[in-house]
């Protein structure tokens, strides 16, 4: 026992997000942006955790919650997702001991790119490790995948897979995970409008739309699917021209299904006429981040011309590695 920090990647979805609720397949890239979790033992049976970049911190006891830091009523919703993580693990340890969670991000919050999930992530394996319990990436995923569930209700499971393996995924819900072979080196510009959105609510809408509309709704859905086969090929390819092609081409089903906003699409359009290959945005949308796909020689200027329409924006570079401690 002693103190542990582990930390795990943020994700973008490059293809499928909302479809992949219904059965269809998405695909999802690991980025260089981590979350980290330093836990510590305590002398106490008290569990503390903090989170840095939400400005709260709470003492659970007993069943009890005492906030320290920030508002009663967003702590216990907002720290709730690392405290069952923290008790997942401690229930495989089989022991009660008291713990110091520290938390902090450099992924934007709130903002479609996996951040509470990469928390929950590296929260489960740093935990694991301070209390030397044995656990596998599949352990981790499991336990993030719970805490997401605390967090928006019905998730599909992807952000807590692509912060525990790390890589580029397919994911559907029927058969799960399935690492995919990407010879492109899929430079991306990713935009946050700074609008703080709920996948709960946006999956709501969508569901709301379908229950309407079936016969329309449907189709647009078999078509996410065929995007996401012709991307699965472009990927493995390398034609970052094709794969920029049905990034626009996703965008236009996402809009259609009212998940995209004004904001998002000031920057996807910026992006486009600065020279991306394709623009969309990202996750569940009515607010959060946006992505474009550009060449090297192209990048920094759709950057810039993101950065001027608006958006705190920044470049992101895929990485394989998952979930990791990087000290104990």
């Amino acid at each position: 026992m002693g103190v542990v920090v582990a930390s795990a990647p943020a994700k973008v979805i490059l293809f499928g997000e909302h479809f992949v609720v219904y059965g269809e397949p998405a695909i999802v890239m690991a980025i260089d942006k981590r979350a980290y979790a330093r836990v510590e033992t305590r002398q106490d049976n008290r569990l503390y955790i903090c989170s840095q970049n939400l400005g709260l911190s709470a003492f659970y006891e007993n069943g009890n919650i005492r906030v320290e830091r920030g508002d009663q009523r967003e702590a216990r919703a907002k720290l709730e997702p690392i405290r069952c993580a923290v008790e997942k693990v401690l229930e495989k340890a089989g022991e009660k001991v008291g713990l110091n969670v520290e938390v902090h991000s450099t992924v934007p919050v709130a903002a479609g790119l996996g951040s509470s999930a990469a928390v929950a992530a590296a929260t489960a394996a740093a935990t694991g490790a301070a209390l030397n319990v044995k656990m596998s990436k599949e352990d981790v995923f499991r336990i993030a995948f719970e805490a997401e569930k605390i967090m928006h209700g019905t998730p599909s499971g992807v952000d807590p897979a692509i912060s525990t393996f790390g890589g580029t995924m397919l994911f559907q819900l029927d058969t799960g995970f399935k690492p995919l072979e990407v010879k492109a080196e899929v430079p991306l510009v990713v935009g946050n409008t700074g609008i703080e959105r709920s996948t709960r609510i946006q999956v709501a809408k969508v569901r709301e739309l379908r229950d309407k509309y079936p016969q329309i709704v449907e189709p647009m859905m078999r078509a996410a699917r065929e995007i996401v086969l012709q991307a699965m090929e472009a990927l493995r390819r390398g034609n970052l021209e094709t794969i920029g092609e049905l990034m626009n081409i996703n965008h236009a089903l996402l809009y259609g299904l009212g998940v995209s906003d004004e904001s998002l699409e000031w920057l996807i359009n910026a992006a486009r006429k600065a020279g991306a290959l394709g623009a969309k945005l990202t996750g569940a949308g009515g607010g959060g981040c946006m992505i474009a796909l550009a060449t090297k020689e192209r990048l920094e200027q759709v950057l810039e011309a993101v950065q001027r329409a608006g958006a705190n924006a920044f470049i992101a570079r895929k990485t394989d590695e998952g979930v990791r401690i990087e000290s104990s």
